[in-house]
């Protein structure tokens, strides 16, 4: 007895202690919730023994996202890390195979331009620029520092780049480039009319050589313009064209280990999903091509080969170190026939005979990331609200766990002559770092290499946990509970179900600080929130994300809605304090919801169609438009009525805040004004925010995001707490 009754006390103590400690931690703030850092891009040097990591985070004086590059030297146990680049627009950092370079793409400003032209003619010509922009160039730097220097030059975009595999030239890809007698003459002619989609031009593949256009840079700095024949193209001097694509944009460049191999990863021009044909994997000879003579007037681009041929939509391609396969993923379509929408897979392509195969065709997650490592692979992937890094050596081998820290691994790199890999990890409670560790066998011993977010581990951050369900045809579905701080496992609580997109996605045990993803905030400010992952949603299977077809949005909003149900029957949501809100296709979702509910107190939607014929017409992505409604708006017409929230608006009775980018095409920003002009008209409490510059990614300007967020929890506040 006396035992029971000291370890109790102990217990006791010890809750309380930690209860303490956790009171003491003050509250995330708004201000500090919007200064987190992400990592958008993460390479490990080809020896391993250091990172170069982009961040970005928000300037709030120049009314941008910083994007900046990083480098950590170090093991893991012991490092420095220094800041690389400091223009705020660089990014895709690439390291060279020897190592000794970093090749990246910038959209910085060059240095004031120094020439004879007078003041005002240089001041009318730099405002020109200011007013225009500039475009993504190639620009190398040093892992020991120094200033970095630029590649290529022009008018056009760098759309991708990679090294040769000996480094000594950097392959690039641009729209194919005019002369400036062609772009007078097209200016004279069309002034500034958009010829849309006739006046399209496809790309072309370049080789710089690296020695030679450092060299030529030393000759002639490189804040003065080399001023090109009028008859000759707008192009890098020393760029020598290997491959032409046509009527087609190239996205992505990677070279095989043997260098022999250039494969590249094309889509449509206008970058819209529009035929199956325009995103495919072809093969070029780059070695063959640069065997021609360096003269512009004796180019003669090498053959592309195609091989794949499908209606699906690869990406992320990595050559195996057998020279001979491509690894790629699939985000929407099927490889294997007609298309239809499943979770991104990993594949890998025969870049001989065309034959593809899935890798671990078991396994029911989403791949997320992965990196190849000597014979093997390591990809992050999702199972419900996990993301775990798993290992494949063969496609037919079963993904064997190398993690085993709850929470969600992202984007994983693994060093070419080293076993070490770097990766992003977080969890509810632990925001975003940067990881480093020995070897896949050691990723429970990794240490975190940077520490950007570290504020947000001395604040009181909510905790969560999983919830399931039974919807009405007996599947279960789950989602996750985001508690406010201090009443983890209360009950009766205000809540807000807050919806993903996608909907091809999920929510999970992971780290979210955005305009995007503000549980965290929400919770801090009192609300129970339920993510719910949906019929649609990503971990469950493919048959489980296959069933929002041909019902977009009624399937997934039974689903919601008996989630609803099931939380206010525990006793865990408080059934008179209900909210409801998302962006993007939780936007859809939640126009939909609050047309077939009442309870909800408070809206907050943005990006969300009410309709889908003209929502199908803007949309960038019209493949899953169509697919999912079954058919086009002709071949299945009754379909877009039916599921189409403007056709049922005047159930609504749910005050509604709504946003929109200006420029958005994913979903027009005319679906906006039609939900907001619907409610006006009814006499529903509403408001609609628009952000000038943005498209359906609130990327442009960070002061529009958090007033996004801040508008929309004061909205919650009014509608869903009145008089609290």
């Amino acid at each position: 007895m006396r035992i029971l009754k000291t370890a109790l006390i102990v217990l006791i103590v010890t809750s309380c202690a930690l209860d303490v400690i956790a009171q003491s931690k003050p509250k995330l703030t708004l201000d500090e919730f919007f200064n987190a850092v992400t990592f958008p891009a993460l390479e490990i040097s080809p020896d391993g023994n250091s990172v170069v990591i982009g961040t970005e985070r928000a300037d709030w004086d120049q009314q941008i996202f910083r994007k900046d590059l990083w480098l950590y030297r170090g093991n893991g146990k012991g490092g420095s890390l220094i800041q690389l680049t400091q223009s705020g627009h660089d990014t895709e950092p690439k390291w060279s195979p020897d190592g000794r370079w970093i090749a990246f793409l910038s959209e910085r400003k060059p240095a004031p331009e120094k020439d004879s032209d007078s003041d005002d003619e240089k001041g009318a010509a730099q405002k020109a620029k200011d007013d225009k922009g500039e475009t993504a160039q190639i620009y190398l730097i040093s892992p020991t520092g120094g200033e970095a220097i630029p590649l290529t030059e022009g008018e056009e975009e760098v759309h991708a780049f990679a090294w040769s595999a000996d480094s000594q030239n950097i392959y690039f890809a641009t729209r194919q480039p005019w002369t400036k007698i062609l772009k007078d003459n097209y200016k004279k002619q069309w002034k500034d009319v958009v010829q849309y989609r006739t006046a399209e031009r496809g790309d072309a593949v370049f080789a710089l050589n690296v020695t030679e256009a450092i060299a030529r840079r030393s000759a002639a700095p490189a804040n003065v313009e080399t001023k090109a024949e009028e008859n000759q193209p707008d192009l890098t001097p020393g760029a020598r064209l290997i491959a032409t694509a046509s009527s087609l944009r190239v996205d992505h460049l990677v070279t095989s280990p043997d260098g022999a191999k250039l494969a590249l990863l094309t889509n449509a021009v206008n970058q819209r999903q529009e035929k199956y044909e325009d995103v495919e994997i072809y093969i070029v000879d780059p070695i063959e091509a640069l065997r021609i003579p360096h003269d512009v007037k004796a180019w003669r681009p090498a053959a592309l080969r195609r091989i794949t041929n499908n209606q699906a939509v690869e990406g992320h391609l990595r050559w195996a170190n057998d020279n001979r396969q491509i690894f790629f993923t699939v985000e929407v379509g099927d490889v294997a026939g007609p298309y239809r929408d499943l979770q991104p897979h990993l594949y890998s392509v025969d870049s001989e005979t065309g034959a593809v195969e899935q890798w671990s065709k078991p396994f029911i997650g989403p791949v997320e990331h992965y990196a190849v490592s000597g014979d093997s692979i390591f990809i992050s992937a999702r199972l419900g609200t996990e993301v775990q890094i798993y290992s494949a050596a063969k496609p037919s081998d079963q993904l064997h766990s190398v993690s085993q820290w709850s929470g969600t691994y992202a984007n994983i790199s693994a060093a070419t002559h080293s076993t070490r890999i770097a990766f992003i990890y977080s969890s509810l409670g632990k925001p975003e770092e940067i990881y480093l560790a020995e070897s896949a066998a050691k990723l429970d011993q990794a240490k975190s290499i940077t520490s950007f977010n570290k504020l947000f581990t001395e604040r009181d951050l909510p905790q969560g946990k999983p919830y399931k369900w039974k919807a009405d045809d007996g599947i279960t579905v789950e989602g996750m509970l985001i508690f406010p701080p201090g009443k983890f496992e209360a009950k009766h609580l205000p809540m807000l179900t807050l919806i993903h997109g996608g909907p091809a996605d999920a929510d999970g045990n992971h780290f979210e600080a955005d305009w995007y993803q503000w549980a965290a905030l929400a919770a801090t400010n009192g609300w129970l929130v339920f993510e719910p992952n949906y019929r649609g949603s990503t971990g469950y299977g493919d048959k489980f994300l296959t069933q929002i077809v041909p019902q977009i949005v009624s399937r997934p909003g039974k689903d919601i809605l008996e989630g609803v149900d099931a939380l206010v029957k525990d006793g865990i949501a408080d059934p008179d304090h209900l909210t409801i809100g998302g962006y993007s296709y939780g936007g859809y979702m939640t126009n939909w919801l609050i047309t077939q509910s009442t309870r909800f107190k408070a809206a907050v939607t943005g990006a969300g169609a009410v309709e889908h014929i003209g929502n199908w017409g803007n949309d960038d992505t019209t493949y899953d438009d169509a697919y999912f409604l079954g058919g086009r708006p002709w071949e299945a017409p009754q379909r877009y009525h039916d599921e189409a929230a403007i056709f049922q608006i005047d159930k609504v009775k749910t005050p509604t805040h709504l946003v929109a980018g200006a420029n958005d095409i994913r979903v027009a920003v005319m679906e906006d004004y039609l939900l907001e002009h619907a409610l006006y008209s009814l006499g529903i409490p509403n408001a609609l925010l628009l952000f000038p510059g943005e498209g359906h990614s609130l990327s442009k300007n960070p002061w529009h995001g958090k007033i996004k967020v801040r508008e929309e929890l004061n909205w919650l506040q009014k509608y869903g707490l009145p008089g609290n």
